[in-house]
């Protein structure tokens, strides 16, 4: 670790990263690789390495994995009363919120994130855990049901070892809405963390191991996707699986899990639209939405990246969006001023700047030009945010880029726009903006995704079901009583009465 990323560090934070080589963690222990290989991890805003982490082999994840298991059934996770496994978990919950700077730095650091926002990544894994443990208290595992002549019921108990892949563009937060429901609920976890942002997930495995959560019941495994997220997904000694990431890899994690019958849940990506009539404030809501496409420098799967504008305002609308997004700092993303930091690596940077190529020459039109960014004094990943118009049927307006770049169309009625926006194979999340709230109904209800707001975007409320449809996903959602149903299995008990 340079002096530079050392600097005005918390000494948790430096004291962390100046390990050494950092093994995964498993059964409360740490885990080196068997094959001695590590992969670096890098600072996305200023390049510079910030850890090498240990590359686990397909023996390593399925060893881990056995642990898991092995956890599951000696050390009676599922078995403790539902009180004092929330006890525990309560336990986790505080202590992350103690240490609430050191995971936001860490998080800042390794997914290239503005400090305030991964604290607030870092305070929705608290709440998401706290939220999950309320409702587990209240979760009666026996329902009796009403069957003529007979007695029965129906009895839930947790799976077993539960196997996650996470990406990298929101580590830590998308942990908490994984595996919490999972926990609650009484299984063992054996998280994978994108490789270019394990920090976060390596760091709650040993707070985990100091609060008392059982050994082998939280486990992080480090290494490649490619090598130890396959093995991960393609293990029959999972009992069910979490992949949160693009379609083409979602594809594979789910054939991997048809072939051992495996229940898998699918939360991929995303082309979402919002859909602007024209009763609205053009000011207010391009603020909102050059907002929504920036932060995070656009690295959000359910972020509306296709504006749909009345043909009314469409000309206002976008000189009000170029106006802010020209405005827009990019800088790295701990200085205090920074509102856009830099994507996660140079693959990343490569694939948004290429987007913008690639548009232009199906005949794409730059609104807000957009292209490289540099910040003085660092070299990292960064780029400008830009707005495109033209056709829809054009590669920028059809594939997801997953970076600061939205594409506008004009539309003339209701009906137009529904279409417009669901001319795609993706169906995560879109949204309406009018004050005409029946309108703003009708138009939710018809676009086609898992999820549709109205004069917002990007919402998602405790007990609001989230998940995607069509290429954006498939079995089940997130953060609702549904997810946790999701990490129990129901077994149907029955005696004849007569």
């Amino acid at each position: 670790m340079s002096t530079a990323t050392q600097t005005k560090l918390l000494p948790e934070v430096t004291a962390f990263l100046n390990r050494g080589s950092l093994p995964a963690f498993v059964g409360g222990q740490p885990m080196p690789s068997t094959s001695g290989k590590t992969i670096a991890t890098y600072d996305p805003g200023s390049g510079e390495l910030l850890a090498e982490v240990h590359d686990l082999t397909p023996e390593d994840i399925d060893r881990a994995i056995d642990v898991a298991n092995e956890a599951f059934v000696k050390q009676a996770w599922a078995k403790l009363p539902v009180n004092e496994r929330g006890a525990l978990l309560h336990r986790l919950a505080d202590e992350v919120e103690r240490r609430i700077a050191i995971f936001a730095q860490l998080e800042s650091l390794d997914a290239g994130k503005i400090e305030a926002q991964a604290a607030g990544d870092v305070q929705n894994f608290i709440d998401t855990l706290r939220y999950f443990i309320e409702m587990g208290q209240h979760m009666n595992p026996r329902s009796t049901l009403a069957v003529k002549g007979h007695e029965a019921w129906k009895y839930r108990q947790p799976w077993g070892a539960c196997g996650f892949i996470f990406p990298w563009n929101f580590p830590f937060l998308l942990i908490g809405w994984g595996i919490t429901p999972a926990l609650v609920a009484g299984n063992t976890v054996v998280i994978k963390p994108a490789e270019d942002t394990p920090l976060s997930a390596l760091y709650l495995a040993q707070v985990a191991t100091e609060v008392g959560i059982p050994d082998g019941v939280i486990n992080v495994v480090t290494g490649g996707g490619a090598t130890a997220g396959a093995a991960l997904s393609a293990s029959h000694k999972i009992k069910r699986m979490s992949f949160t990431g693009s379609p083409e890899v979602g594809r594979l994690v789910g054939e991997a899990c048809g072939r051992n019958l495996v229940p898998v849940k699918l939360e991929l990506g995303g082309k979402g639209a919002a859909v602007v009539f024209d009763d609205v404030s053009v000011e207010e809501t391009a603020d909102k939405l050059v907002g929504a496409i920036t932060f995070h420098t656009g690295q959000v799967c359910c972020d509306a990246t296709r504006w749909i504008v009345h043909e009314k305002i469409f000309d206002s609308f976008v000189n009000a969006c170029v106006d802010r997004m020209k405005k827009i700092e990019v800088g790295y993303q701990r200085n205090g001023s920074t509102q856009m930091g830099p994507v996660v690596n140079a693959k990343q940077r490569e694939r948004v700047l290429s987007y913008l190529e690639k548009g232009q020459a199906e005949g794409a039109k730059c609104l807000l030009e957009g292209g490289p960014a540099t910040v003085q004094g660092y070299e990292g990943h960064y780029v400008k945010p830009a707005l495109m118009t033209g056709s829809l049927d054009n590669i920028a307006a059809r594939e997801e880029i997953f970076g600061p770049v939205a594409y506008l169309a004009p539309f003339k009625n209701e009906e137009e726009a529904i279409e417009m926006v669901n001319r795609t194979d993706y169906g995560l999340a879109n949204s309406v903006w009018t004050p005409d709230l029946g309108r703003a109904s009708r138009v939710a209800e018809a676009m086609v995704a898992g999820n549709s707001w109205i004069n917002a975007h990007n919402v998602f409320a405790q007990g609001v079901p989230y998940g995607g449809v069509n290429k954006s996903g498939m079995g089940g959602g997130v953060l609702s009583v549904e997810t946790l149903l999701d990490y129990y299995r129901s077994t149907s008990i029955v005696r004849p009465l007569n």
